[in-house]
């Protein structure tokens, strides 16, 4: 059978009809492509991730003294302001290996390489909840990050599907999603372009309709799947019509430059707190990566290659100088938010943020024992907690995502390789 093919680009989505064994016998279908033309609610629960691409130094991130009485370290010295607002995890992990190419998991707990074998793939918990509540605001979620690096991008976001989410790649860009209008001419074409848009769903619907009357038990499966891919596109199709014609919250300043991703980190953080606090979102996700540039900082040296130090101490501090500006500027987002009025409490107590790395250490390329720090949110903080490294008691951090989920109001008792809810207070 000729399969059938189309692409709407502007909704970042490639659907095509799935091959489908049972029919290749017969004459089916035809030869044809068809392709397209290129404010808040007060205590609204939010959630932000942001996720390093190679981690910290462990002997300089974690305390040796549990509970609220733990000694500030090198690298938690620029959350000491902050420490009343989070609480800093050691023991969670995906149980998962491959170094630096399993960093992607770190919001799914699933490498891609196993996402085929699962009915959700490798989902990253933002794009989860997304799913389910994202259609209450403009964005459903807002992905930044950067393109190029070690691994060809960003790669913190995941589908249900197993698609990379492309990053918003600067504060430019994020500006002019958060504040900057269409013309009356760009909103008109956009209009063109929804109704084309649905009627080529409309004839893959009819396509699919009409071959699963004809399929196997086996072909019926993926064209179950192919129906779930139709319907997610047609959830972002109706979420693009509600708002286009709806103005945009008014910037509170002009539009930032695109610079280098250590100069732009703070704005990034601010336009994040920002759409917040203008309901443009209630999920987003920041990864600091492959453009996260040393000399910035004075460090004529490759991030990279400062990560595989080989216990190098000049190396080491080095990299030291690296982490504690990205963690100073995640200390100043916290108390950003800590400062804007949400209804009756604080920005900060509406969102749950969480902090860390798919990664342990870059040096021996391990996955476990992660630095997670989880801040605001409304649950009780100013903790050090050391979980179970290894055996029976060993807490999987995808339990801490399945309650993190739930106080977004997503039912679910199960999440990437979880084995129950992380009763986190």
């Amino acid at each position: 059978m000729n399969r059938r093919r189309f692409i709407l680009q502007s909704l970042g989505a490639t659907l095509a009809l799935p091959s489908l064994p049972s029919l290749l016998a017969s004459a089916v279908g035809g030869n044809s492509a068809v392709q397209s033309a290129k404010g808040a609610g007060a205590g609204t629960r939010r959630f932000v991730a942001v996720g390093n691409l190679l981690g910290y130094q462990a002997k300089h991130f974690f305390p040796e003294t549990t509970g609220s009485a733990y000694e500030q370290t090198t690298l938690l010295k620029p959350l000491w302001d902050v420490r009343k607002n989070l609480t800093v995890y050691r023991g969670l992990d995906h149980g998962i290996k491959g170094g630096h190419f399993a960093v992607h998991s770190f919001l799914s707990g699933v490498l891609n390489s196993e996402a085929q074998s699962r009915p959700t793939g490798n989902v990253s918990i933002d794009q989860f909840m997304a799913d389910e509540i994202g259609h209450e605001t403009r964005f459903p979620s807002l992905t930044v990050g950067s393109e190029g690096g070690i691994h060809g991008g960003c790669q913190i976001a995941w589908t249900k599907s197993g698609v990379r989410v492309p990053p918003i790649t600067g504060p430019a860009d994020l500006f002019d999603k958060l504040f900057a209008s269409d013309s009356q001419e760009r909103l008109a074409r956009r209009n063109q372009e929804n109704r084309l848009q649905a009627s080529i769903l409309d004839a893959g619907l009819a396509d699919a309709n009409r071959l699963s009357k004809q399929v196997n038990r086996e072909d019926k499966d993926k064209l179950d799947e192919y129906f779930t891919s139709i319907r997610d596109v047609e959830k972002r199709l109706e979420l693009r019509r509600r708002w286009a014609g709806l103005p945009k919250p008014k910037p509170p300043f002009g539009r930032p430059e695109n610079k280098s991703k250590v100069q732009n980190l703070p704005i990034l953080y601010e336009l994040i707190a920002l759409a917040l606090q203008t309901d443009s979102t209630r999920i987003a996700t920041l990864e600091i990566g492959g453009d996260f540039l040393p000399q910035d900082l004075g460090i004529d040296k490759s991030y990279h290659g400062l990560s595989h130090h080989g216990n190098d101490e000049a190396a080491i501090k080095y990299l030291i100088t690296l982490e504690n500006y990205q963690i100073e500027q995640f200390a100043k987002f916290i108390a950003r938010l800590s400062k804007i009025e949400d209804g009756d409490r604080t920005l900060l107590d509406s969102t749950a943020v969480l902090f860390g790395s798919g990664i342990g250490d870059a040096n021996s390329h391990k996955n476990s024992d992660l630095p997670i720090v989880l801040a605001g949110g409304g649950y009780r903080h100013g903790e050090f907690k050391r979980l179970p490294a290894t055996g029976s008691n060993k807490v999987p951090l995808c339990n801490l995502y399945v309650d993190l989920a739930q106080r977004m109001g997503v039912e679910t008792e199960s999440f990437g390789n979880s084995t129950g809810r992380f009763g986190v207070s």
